[in-house]
C-alpha cells in the first residue's frame, strides 16, 4: 500500500506511460488499461512489490497472479512451453489468453506471484497503452484486475478508483476497454490436454476442468477467478430474471431493457464490454437487490455467464 491519501490519475500518453515506468521500476503499484479489465500493475520479481498487490486489494495469498509479458519469447524466460503451449502462443498472442505452464526454476519471480504453485500464469496483451509500458520496463509485470478482491472488475478508471484510490500509486486513464471480462485462462498439462480453468473472450477447444458448470473447483486454486465467489456488487443477485420486483435494479438483455442494458440488440460481445459497467450502476443504485435477465451461454456469452454465477453466489 502507498500510504497516500489520493491516487494519482493521468492520461495514458507518452509521459504518463514514462511516469508509470518509473513508479513500477520503484516498485511501487499503477492501474493500467489492458484489452480485458484494467489490471493492477506491479514488477512480478518483486517479493515485496507483491505483497503491495495483495494488500491494496486485500486478496487471499492462495489466489495466484497472471504474470504479464511482451511476447512468447520473454514467457519462456518464466515458463516452460510444450509444443501445445507454444503453439497456442503463438496463434492467440498478443491477445485475452492466459496460459498456465510449468514454473522454471531459474524463473526468478516472486513466490508470491504463483501463490506457492509449481506452474505460472502467463499472458502476453493486446492493448497499446499496457504493451508500451512492458516495452519500458526490463521486468514481467503481475497485474490482477485493479479491484478490492471478490468486488466488481474495473473496465474504466473511475471504476479503478471506486474501490483502489489511496491504496495505489498511479492510475493510467486508457478509457473504456473493449473485451470487458478477463482473458479466458488455459492449463497445458504436461500429457498435452488442455483445461480451460476460466472463460474468457477467446473460445478456444478445450474440455473444462471441474465440470461445465464450474462450479466444482479442483483441491487448490490453480489461477485467478476460480474462487466461487467473486465479482460481487455488495448485494444479492437474481440471476434469469423475466420482471424484477420494485426493491430490485434490473439489468436486461434484448427484449428485456431493465434499468441498465447489457445489449439492446442481443449482441453477447457488447454484453461483455458492458457487463461490469452495469454491475457497478447497479451497485451504486438505492435498490437493495438486483436483478439479471438471462444471457444466452454461446460465446463470450459462457464468460458472461460465469462471472453472473460468481456475483450472485454469497462468501463463504
Amino acid at each position: 500500500m502507498s500510504g497516500k491519501n489520493v491516487t494519482d490519475m493521468v492520461l495514458a500518453d507518452a509521459a504518463g506511460i514514462a511516469r508509470a515506468a518509473r513508479i513500477l521500476e520503484s516498485g511501487g503499484l499503477v492501474a493500467v488499461p489492458t484489452e480485458t479489465v484494467y489490471g493492477l500493475a506491479a514488477r512480478a520479481d518483486s517479493a515485496e512489490a507483491a505483497a503491495k498487490i495483495y494488500a491494496a486489494k486485500g486478496r487471499p495469498d492462495f489466489n495466484p497472479l497472471i504474470v504479464h509479458v511482451r511476447d512468447a519469447e520473454q514467457a519462456a524466460r518464466y515458463g516452460s512451453f510444450s509444443p501445445e503451449a507454444a503453439a497456442l502462443a503463438q496463434q492467440y498472442w498478443p491477445g485475452p489468453l492466459t496460459l498456465v505452464v510449468p514454473r522454471r526454476a531459474d524463473a526468478g519471480l516472486a513466490d508470491a506471484v504463483t501463490a506457492g504453485l509449481p506452474t505460472v500464469a502467463l499472458r502476453a496483451p493486446a492493448h497499446p497503452v499496457m504493451s508500451a509500458l512492458l516495452e519500458q520496463v526490463d521486468f514481467p509485470l503481475a497485474a490482477p484486475s485493479a479491484n478490492r478482491s471478490g468486488f466488481i472488475s474495473p473496465t474504466c478508471a473511475a471504476h479503478v478508483l471506486a474501490s483502489l484510490d489511496g491504496r495505489i500509486d498511479l492510475v493510467l486513464d486508457g478509457g473504456p476497454t473493449t473485451a470487458g471480462v478477463e482473458s479466458t485462462i488455459l492449463a497445458v498439462r504436461a500429457d498435452g490436454s488442455i483445461d480451460e480453468l476460466r472463460p474468457g473472450p477467446l473460445q478456444i477447444g478445450h474440455r473444462t476442468a471441474g465440470g461445465e458448470t464450474g462450479a466444482r473447483l479442483e483441491a487448490r486454486i490453480q489461477a485467478p477467478g476460480q474462487l466461487a465467489s467473486h465479482y460481487a456488487p455488495g448485494k444479492p443477485v437474481r440471476l434469469e430474471a423475466t420482471s424484477a420486483e420494485p426493491d430490485e435494479f434490473w439489468i436486461g438483455f434484448g427484449a428485456v431493457q431493465g434499468d441498465c442494458t447489457l445489449s439492446a440488440s442481443g449482441d453477447v460481445n457488447e454484453a461483455a464490454a458492458r457487463l461490469y459497467a452495469c454491475l457497478h450502476e447497479a451497485a451504486r443504485a438505492p435498490q437493495p437487490r438486483i436483478a439479471i435477465a438471462q444471457v444466452p451461454d454461446n460465446g463470450v456469452g459462457r464468460a458472461i455467464n460465469d462471472r453472473l454465477r460468481r456475483a450472485a453466489t454469497p462468501p463463504a
